[in-house]
């Protein structure tokens, strides 16, 4: 049964060769109110691509959990949204947002805002296939001069979907510049509008999480890049948003315990050792524990070189002997230091 969510929500966004069970149930434990799975195929899930079929594992522990697919065709979205209400999610969520080439170069994804008619009929394809709740996630528009989102946005609801997530920018931007909450906002605060707003894009701290919910008044917020490495943000974030202050400070023996468990879940995950290792490098290379400690280069370069379990360790082992005692947080890329 799915655990009730709190009144300002935070979400872990559905990200590719991120997501993956290891991480949603890493990031449930500290606080995040939904997970997304990776986006799944909805072509690959037709054919019954056994790499494609997995990524619809969900564990109980995980609920409420989403799984998203991607197509660019109304009748196999339908089909794949079938084969997904078979695997039990608590949503279905219809990915409308990916920029990426293979995926927005071919007409899914973000690619579906040049095509908002087609984009429409998916979604009533898919909510009619299924008992499900159906949500979806898109951006502003396709380019600066296309931010047809606050009229979108009334399109998607009217197709019966419920609940949007909005990344606040256009396809052309990928994952460059600001994101822009402004028309977040304005859809949130369009009178016509009913159902969830789901924000989404840039919120890297828990200042300006507390900041997209009372200045936008978005119904929850869903963080993506910033948890790599760092899965406790989520609890970071609610303990601001209920104390109004930061959490107590870490020790970094502590965080290295967590990342280190991590890496044995993707290595259980995944059934290798070193693939289980490459495919947690993105989260020690982006993890703020190790980022703008002085001297770390070599250290840093090391780790992310190493290919057995042992060896990661033993490196994690001497970040924690050689910058343990320096107790203090990041602060925009740079070592604090306590006095």
């Amino acid at each position: 049964m799915a655990k009730q969510e709190h009144t300002r929500p935070l979400y872990l966004a559905p990200m590719e060769d991120v997501t993956d069970p290891a991480f949603r149930l890493l990031c449930k434990r500290f606080g995040a109110d939904r997970v997304y799975t990776e986006f799944v195929n909805a072509d690959a899930l037709i054919r019954d691509v056994a790499s494609t079929m997995r990524k619809l594992q969900i564990a109980d522990a995980e609920r409420p959990v989403a799984i998203q697919i991607y197509g660019k065709d109304a009748d196999s979205m339908a089909a794949a949204a079938k084969i997904v209400e078979q695997a039990g999610p608590d949503f279905l969520d219809i990915n409308f947002g990916c920029p990426v080439k293979k995926v927005a170069g071919k007409g899914a994804g973000a690619g579906l805002l040049r095509d908002i008619p087609k984009m429409l009929e998916i979604t009533r394809a898919v909510v009619n296939a299924v008992s499900i709740p159906v949500t979806a996630k898109t951006r502003l528009g396709w380019d600066d001069n296309n931010k047809i989102i606050v009229t979108l946005a009334e399109q998607l609801q009217d197709c019966g979907i419920q609940a949007l997530t909005i990344h606040g920018r256009t396809r052309a931007q990928m994952y460059t510049g600001e994101a822009d909450w402004t028309l977040i906002g304005e859809v949130k605060n369009n009178p016509r509008m009913h159902i969830p707003i789901i924000g989404n894009g840039d919120v890297a701290t828990p200042e300006r999480a507390k900041e997209c919910f009372d200045r936008y008044g978005v119904d929850a917020v869903m963080i993506g890049r910033a948890t790599f490495g760092n899965p406790w943000i989520f609890e970071d974030i609610r303990y601001f948003l209920d104390h109004g202050e930061q959490m107590p400070p870490r020790s970094m023996q502590w965080k290295m315990d967590i990342l280190k468990e991590h890496v044995d879940a993707s290595i259980a995950w995944i059934g290798d050792e070193r693939k289980g290792i490459v495919h947690s490098r993105r989260h020690f290379a982006n993890s703020p524990v190790m980022k703008g400690l002085p001297d770390s280069k070599q250290l840093r370069i090391a780790l992310l070189r190493a290919d057995t379990r042992d060896e990661v360790f033993s490196l994690m082992d001497e970040f924690v002997l050689r910058y343990g005692d320096r107790s203090g947080e990041m602060d925009n890329g740079k070592w604090i230091m306590e006095s």
